[in-house]
């Protein structure tokens, strides 16, 4: 199974604290998998809305292809996700429930098939995101002690 990462939400991690993960199907037109391969994705104002017992992403920035004239579609368009029914109802009971928000993480290729990993995750407050990143400082300085306590021995 061979998977190649496209792009990463840089904001995911850092707003919410995503509970659960699920893998979705996505569906894209010709040119737009043409410019996914040349990597011109972005995932970071995007989330995911259930409509009418149906999954749709949101905000997902897929840059025109260059070479597609009259083919290529609107960058900013909703994009219909591929989920069954159990997912489905998985999701919206999550997000009946207050503060849950759907979130897209990653977009990969997995056996040639466009793959998008979403979130199911609450907001961080402030404080909670001061303590994450005075967490990872601590980490990363007890890193460096280490390294140089090992090279003075």
């Amino acid at each position: 199974m061979s998977e190649k990462l496209i792009a990463k939400n840089p904001t995911a991690f850092h707003n919410y604290n995503i509970k659960e993960k699920l893998e979705a199907g996505i569906v894209l037109y010709g040119t737009e998998i043409k410019s996914i391969r040349l990597g011109k994705v972005n995932l970071k104002d995007s989330f995911v809305l259930i409509n009418h017992g149906e999954a749709f992403i949101r905000g997902l920035h897929i840059s025109p292809y260059e070479y597609g004239n009259i083919f290529n579609k609107d960058p900013l368009r909703d994009r219909k996700l591929l989920l069954n029914r159990h997912e489905i109802n998985k999701l919206i009971g999550m997000t009946k429930q207050k503060g849950f928000s759907i979130i897209p993480l990653t977009m990969y290729f997995k056996n040639n098939f466009v793959k998008i990993e979403i979130g199911i995750g609450t907001g961080k407050k402030l404080y909670d995101k001061r303590q994450d990143l005075a967490k990872k400082d601590a980490e990363k300085q007890i890193r460096i002690n280490l390294k140089n306590k090992m090279n003075l021995v």
